[in-house]
């Protein structure tokens, strides 16, 4: 009895640094979540990016206006170091209002909503007029051949599939024939091509976003435009019964040479481990039809808000904590692809990336690219978030801007919000800050935050 009496003794006082060790992580993630939702800035932070300065796409006036406030916004914080990266973007600009549509007969036709791919070319001054052929994808394309594709607009109708649970394979599933439609079509002779917008639901709002295309000659380029869910199941219906009906198109997009531009970036030095970095940030540009307050202002002011809860509970972490608002990841990913250069560079050692760019909803875990025994470390951690609701901790993709530091050892995560809604918003006008519903904002906020706090206590 003696013995055994010992042994629980043993045991007790082998696990009650343990047992200490998790509440004291448990308490500070409750003050984590307390201080996001009743002293956090970042609500504050999105209203300004989005309703004082706006869209922000590369290269614009508005973009660099968004990199200074981006710099003030984080010396405001007393960080140990704010600075900017010198990064060269793209820019283009859209020009006027893009105007289309349908042409029945003489005298006869219906406006349909429609905006420009970025990256596009311009129609001629006085718009482009011709007839229209439908594909769901690129092997049908192929099949129909130049003869039935020459001089005409492809019209590519392949919808986000509705049975997909995770919206984002849905995106992936469909993605394609706006990035890369136009090169194809071209090369088949068309004259412009009409890609129905990445939306689950039917509306009037067309998705922008950036097409490329190749190595294609400049002389075979054609112009490339998005079109609404509702104006491509009125465009389809009516090819259905009239398929020598025309299509116009008008739009005078153009592309510029690159532009200087920069990322913003503030750091936390760390007390015991400086020379480890861990990472969080999202892109500070965005698309120029709405104000930009999901993709990916959201992203932006949540790993802001990582720094100042910090700041805010005097927490002073072992290793070095950086934010990056990185530029230039909708149309062409030279922020991140800079960052991770230069870091390689310089011999930077950085033990985790985290990334969020899915739309401030509320959130319901993170994903992870990891080796297994780091993974198996961190799912230990999900009891921490199971009362908070954000416990789905999933082996999966993480983020583009955070891509490039891809390397093996460090691993990359992506925070996971509820996305039945984000491809709503997508790339569209009405992707604007009333959008945003402030609590999931803050509790997304918070979850990075508890998430950065046990990378840094416990190490991978």
């Amino acid at each position: 009895m003696t013995k055994n009496i010992h042994k629980i003794l043993f045991f007790l006082f082998l696990f009650q640094p343990l047992l200490a060790q998790k509440k004291n992580h448990e308490q500070q993630i409750n003050e984590i979540f307390n201080l996001a939702l009743t002293q956090g800035k970042s609500y504050d932070w999105l209203d300004y990016l989005s309703n004082q300065i706006g869209g922000r796409l590369s290269g614009s006036l508005n973009a660099e206006r968004a990199v200074k406030w981006g710099e003030e916004a984080l010396q405001s914080l007393d960080l140990d170091r704010v600075y900017l990266e010198d990064v060269m973007v793209p820019k283009w600009v859209r020009g006027n209002f893009e105007y289309a549509s349908i042409i029945t007969g003489p005298g006869m036709s219906i406006n349909v909503p429609v905006c420009s791919l970025g990256g596009s070319i311009a129609t001629p001054a006085a718009g482009l007029r011709a007839q229209v052929v439908e594909v769901k994808d690129f092997e049908e394309l192929e099949a129909l051949g130049e003869e039935n594709i020459k001089g005409k607009f492809v019209f590519y109708n392949r919808a986000m599939p509705a049975n997909l649970i995770n919206t984002f394979d849905a995106y992936s599933k469909t993605v394609d024939q706006r990035s890369s439609g136009a090169a194809k079509a071209a090369r088949l002779g068309a004259v412009g091509v009409i890609v129905r917008s990445m939306n689950l639901r039917l509306d009037d709002f067309p998705h922008t976003g950036n097409m490329r295309y190749g190595d294609l000659p400049n002389k075979m380029r054609i112009p490339a435009a998005a079109i609404s869910t509702n104006g491509a199941q009125l465009l389809s219906s009516m090819l259905s019964l009239n398929k020598e009906l025309y299509f116009y198109l008008k739009q005078d997009c153009k592309n510029f040479p690159d532009v200087p531009s920069h990322n913003v970036i503030g750091e936390i030095r760390g007390s015991e481990f400086p020379d480890e970095i861990i990472v969080v940030g999202g892109h500070l540009d965005s698309w120029d039809l709405g104000d930009g307050a999901h993709d990916d202002g959201a992203g932006i002011v949540q790993s802001m808000e990582v720094l100042h809860l910090f700041k805010k509970m005097n927490y002073q972490p072992k290793r070095t904590i950086r934010v990056v608002l990185y530029m230039n990841e909708e149309n062409g990913l030279r922020g991140g692809t800079t960052y991770a250069k230069n870091a390689k560079q310089k011999g930077e050692n950085h033990l985790f990336a985290l990334e969020s760019d899915s739309g401030g909803f509320t959130p319901r875990g993170f994903s992870f690219e990891a080796r297994p025994e780091q993974f198996k470390k961190i799912e230990s951690w999900k009891p921490y978030f199971e009362s908070y609701l954000v416990d789905r901790f999933a082996l999966g993709g993480s983020g583009a801007d955070i891509g490039p530091l891809r390397n093996g050892s460090t691993v990359l995560s992506g925070l996971l919000p509820d996305s039945q809604r984000y491809f709503d918003f997508h790339h569209a006008a009405n992707d604007t800050f009333d959008a945003i519903n402030k609590r999931e904002l803050e509790l997304g906020a918070a979850a990075m935050t508890s998430l950065i706090y046990l990378v840094d206590q416990m190490g991978l």
